[in-house]
């Protein structure tokens, strides 16, 4: 347990603060300790503190605390990954969006700043069109190497997860309960599955349970940390078409399957089309031009075929592995990094410093680092 992460997660538990209202705090202050120590009359001159807030502060403090030990110790004892904003592994993408959470709860393992992120969405009741049509999306998205996510709830959701896991795809289930509660039950044994390779995250603390309002909130989440949205099947009035209109107002792309027009769930969809609020999905080729996919694998392709061919007498073993791993994927998360040149975390950092001696590699914020060249 430490501290930065009680201090973090006590912030979160002091009534009358909010998201946008802790990211001030802390942005002031330094960091979450940081908040707790600052005099009142410092305080006071922060945009947006006023003597309600100071006195939140000041009343609640040890109340906040215990608090934050008990969520800490239970995320120790089931394995949740607890995300302050200002975490390196928190979603880069999501950050960007001025409702995020401050804080997520994440059971898993995968790196949420993959390349290419694509949320699925639909129905929970979609029709054998739909169904076969999600299926056909997932399979079309493996070249790509893409990361799915959805929310986990029946129908498209979980069509989207199950083919993710059967190509091979990293997948995310947001969910709009705590992390310890997995809803619908039914669908624990996929859950458990994409936790080896993807995960399930929400921004809801253990014991809570999925009530209605909390699903529109879900939404932002799916919207937020993808770089484009695809709706399957939906109806003309649904949550579908909040998620769509969610990503619309975050500037994400939004993508729509035409449907037949005598179906309720093709109502929202050949709407959104129609509306011109999402653009047609009819093959992966469309996804892939709406987001220039081809133009970035092309680029790439071009600067690796540009690039000098190492002479491994330049290297030593485990730098030869590094490299060919950067030409590849031209950026990397150090701990992706460590498992896919089979280079031990505490070894790598050595090597990496020694490849930017080299002028190899260029570190990046959040212990990433880039092939140069």
């Amino acid at each position: 347990m430490s501290e930065n992460s009680l201090y973090e997660v006590a912030l979160t538990k002091l009534p009358g603060i909010g998201a946008q209202l802790t990211r001030q705090l802390v942005s002031y202050c330094g960091s979450a300790k940081a908040v707790f120590s600052t005099p009142p009359g410092k305080l006071l001159k922060i945009p947006g503190v006023g003597d309600k807030i100071v006195r939140n502060l000041t009343d609640n403090f040890r109340y906040a605390l215990v608090e934050a030990e008990e969520v800490l110790k239970k995320a120790e004892e089931q394995d949740v990954h607890i995300l302050f904003y200002t975490s390196a592994r928190y979603p880069d993408r999501l950050k960007q969006i001025a409702d995020a959470p401050v804080l997520l709860y994440f059971r898993g393992n995968t790196d949420f700043n993959y390349k290419r992120i694509i949320s699925i969405v639909g129905t929970r009741k979609p029709t054998s069109y739909g169904q076969s049509i999600t299926e056909r999306i997932v399979e079309g998205l493996k070249p790509y190497n893409v990361m799915v996510v959805s929310g986990l709830a029946y129908g498209v959701d979980i069509i989207s997860h199950r083919a993710a896991l059967q190509a091979g795809l990293p997948t995310i289930g947001v969910m709009a309960s705590g992390p310890d509660i997995i809803y619908p039950a039914v669908h624990r044994k996929y859950a458990e599955k994409m936790m080896e390779n993807g995960g399930l995250l929400t921004e809801s603390t253990f014991g809570t349970k999925p009530d209605a309002p909390r699903f529109p909130a879900r939404n932002r989440i799916i919207a937020g940390m993808s770089d484009c949205t695809i709706v399957v099947e939906a109806a003309f009035k649904s949550g579908t078409l909040i998620t769509a209109d969610i990503a619309h107002s975050y500037d994400k792309e939004v993508m729509a399957v035409p449907g037949n027009i005598n179906s309720s769930v093709s109502e929202g969809t050949n709407y959104l089309i129609k509306s011109h609020k999402a653009a047609v999905y009819t093959s992966p080729q469309d996804l892939v031009e709406l987001l220039n996919w081809d133009l970035e694998d092309e680029a790439a392709a071009k600067k690796v075929a540009s690039k000098t061919i190492l002479n491994p007498a330049d290297f030593s073993e485990d730098e030869m592995k590094v490299l060919q791993v950067l030409m590849q994927n031209r950026e990397e998360h150090m701990d992706n990094l460590s498992w896919k040149a089979q280079v031990p975390v505490s070894l790598l950092a050595s090597v990496l410093l020694g490849l930017e001696f080299k002028g190899m590699v260029k570190a990046l914020p959040g212990k990433r680092f880039m092939l140069i060249g």
